[in-house]
């Protein structure tokens, strides 16, 4: 009697521990799944931000972008050497950008990131506040 009952409960006990291992088995592919993934994605991100960056170079070659807004940015710097009368401009004309509407001056740090291909200074002008 004990024996017929042994059998029944011992192939019960098996099939609940078949479907145990199953289960993790499951969960260990659906986690391997979701790891390839993320990684896929992360390579194509990757390989973008290069390409990106290719072709920002590419387009910078002829232009005089750069050179344009590397003097725009020097004049107050030399103007600072200019004594007093110098000074005072550059202290006006930053007093007037202070006025200015942010979103202005966020435009302004956009166009400046851009042209230097500072994508990453694009998201410090985002967050300021």
């Amino acid at each position: 009697m004990l024996q017929a009952l042994i059998g029944p409960v011992g192939s019960l006990l098996g099939t609940w521990l078949e479907g145990k291992v199953e289960t993790k088995k499951a969960e260990t592919v659906a986690k391997v799944a979701t790891a390839k993934a993320e990684a896929t994605i992360m390579e194509k991100k990757a390989t973008g931000e290069i390409d990106w960056n290719l072709e920002m170079a590419k387009g910078s070659q002829n232009s005089w972008k750069d050179e344009w807004l590397t003097i725009l940015f020097s004049v107050p710097l030399v103007l600072a050497f200019c004594g007093d009368w110098g000074r005072q401009v550059v202290t006006d004309g930053f007093v007037a950008l202070e006025t200015m509407p942010e979103f202005y001056r966020y435009t302004l740090g956009v166009i400046v990131a851009a042209s230097f291909g500072v994508r990453s200074a694009t998201k410090f002008f985002g967050n300021k506040k």
